[in-house]
């Protein structure tokens, strides 16, 4: 089963009129307003300021897993995520903790997602260290590796070039036996490869013909891994526009290409309405899905955890 088959990606959350008075109870809405209309996953973006196609930095931009434990608490079923994480922003650890978390407060629908970083100028705006690119791509696959192992046996030790674990517990541990990984970015050299070796899913932007040969691509590295290509989710998102027969049209030109899934970008803040009539013309899309019915284990039961979603042969 896929990870999802409908996304919906708060790109945008500045509303009409917003103020930080109002801000959290509009975003609230909309996404229980998504999860009404059939989509199956909710997704925040992971930034410290928004970027200028969306606003610039003097637009809202809430703290991604602030946000993510809201939209847990108001909602049931949808599994969420950030789409994604900047290696650059945390600790992989600490990551690989706050997710766990919201895997136990949202009862088993939470995705780690996780990516090398892009935006220089919020990274000169926050002080934050942006290494070149070579590096950053070393402590991706540093991190996927890290965050599997916390993620899974515990204690969980790692030993890397940046970053290291010591007999480290990440408890209370996920509700999931195995909490997905999904890698943004679609570099075919690099990325590609990483998600073939450590990933439960990716997603991609761009074009049709860009698609076509990123899947490619991916299909080429699972072969080059030992992996079946299927074991790996892929998603395309695209930016939504409002008439809902548009969407319809875009989403259906994606997944004629055998892609998983679509995640639908509200560049302009779309209203619950809007993301309802959405739901409403892509209905042959909503899944089935459904988060785990048991409780969180201990960690002497975590070989016992209920298994969530596809479960790949092969993991970092």
């Amino acid at each position: 089963m896929a990870l999802t088959r409908l996304g919906f990606h708060f790109s945008s959350t500045t509303y009409d009129g917003w103020t930080s008075a109002t801000l959290a109870s509009t975003v609230l809405d909309v996404a229980a307003a998504a999860e009404q209309a059939g989509f199956d996953s909710l997704w925040v973006p992971d930034h410290a300021h928004q970027n200028p196609i969306g606003g610039g930095p003097a637009t809202p931009m809430p703290e991604a897993y602030a946000l993510l434990a809201a939209l847990a608490a108001r909602t049931t079923a949808v599994r969420l995520g950030a789409l994604v994480s900047p290696i650059t922003f945390r600790a992989p650890s600490l990551l690989a903790k706050a997710v766990a978390t919201l895997d136990v407060l949202s009862g088993g629908r939470a995705v780690l997602g996780l990516g090398a970083a892009w935006d220089t100028a919020e990274h000169t705006a926050y002080g934050i260290d942006y290494p070149p690119l070579p590096e950053r791509y070393e402590r991706l696959e540093e991190a996927l590796q890290l965050c599997r192992a916390l993620l899974g046996e515990q204690p969980a030790s790692f030993a890397g070039r940046f970053f290291t674990l010591d007999g480290a517990w990440c408890s209370p541990p996920p509700v999931q036996a195995r909490l997905p990984i999904l890698v943004g970015g679609g570099g075919e050299r690099r990325t590609l490869a990483l998600v073939a070796r450590y990933a439960d899913a990716c997603n991609f932007f761009g074009g049709i013909d860009d698609l076509r040969r990123k899947l490619q691509v991916l299909r080429q590295h699972c072969d080059e891994a030992g992996r079946d290509p299927s074991e790996v989710t892929t998603t395309v998102a695209f930016m939504a526009p409002d008439d809902p027969d548009e969407v319809r049209r875009l989403a259906d030109e994606r997944l004629a290409l055998g892609v998983d899934g679509v995640i639908l970008f509200g560049g302009s803040a779309p209203s619950a309405s809007t993301v309802a009539a959405w739901g409403a013309a892509l209905a042959d899309l909503h899944t089935c899905w459904s988060p785990p019915t048991t409780s969180a284990p201990t960690a002497a039961s975590s070989s016992a955890r209920p298994s969530v979603g596809r479960s790949p042969t092969t993991s970092g």
